[in-house]
């Protein structure tokens, strides 16, 4: 269930027993949870997520962004992002998927 645990702590250059004693489970949870032979309860989860950064949806696998997600509000736009809100509100449906495929085409480009 916790696909990208070993990832994230191979990366960081992180032990288990590091990430053990910063989420308050022992080095051989950690070691079930990458092996996946036991699943973390949710609090766990959270634990990891805040520890690395990360979503609890990246560490299940549930997407690739390995960023935090973070609510966003009208206010928390500035002027260029809320232009474009604006206007890809006022696209027909047609026009919306070209800017989709020209958005992707850029993402794979990375």
């Amino acid at each position: 269930m916790v696909e990208k645990l070993k990832l994230l702590r191979c990366e960081h250059g992180i032990s288990q027993r590091e990430v053990a004693e910063a989420v308050g489970v022992s080095q051989q949870s950690i070691n079930k949870y990458e092996n996946h032979t036991v699943e973390p309860d949710i609090a766990t989860l959270i634990a990891l997520a805040d520890y690395f950064h990360t979503s609890v949806d990246y560490l299940i696998g549930h997407t690739e962004n390995d960023r935090v997600i973070e609510p966003v509000s009208p206010g928390d736009l500035n002027e260029e992002e809320s232009l474009l809100i604006s206007q890809w509100r006022r696209l027909n449906e047609k026009q919306r998927e070209s800017l989709r495929m020209v958005i992707a085409n850029y993402m794979d480009r990375k």
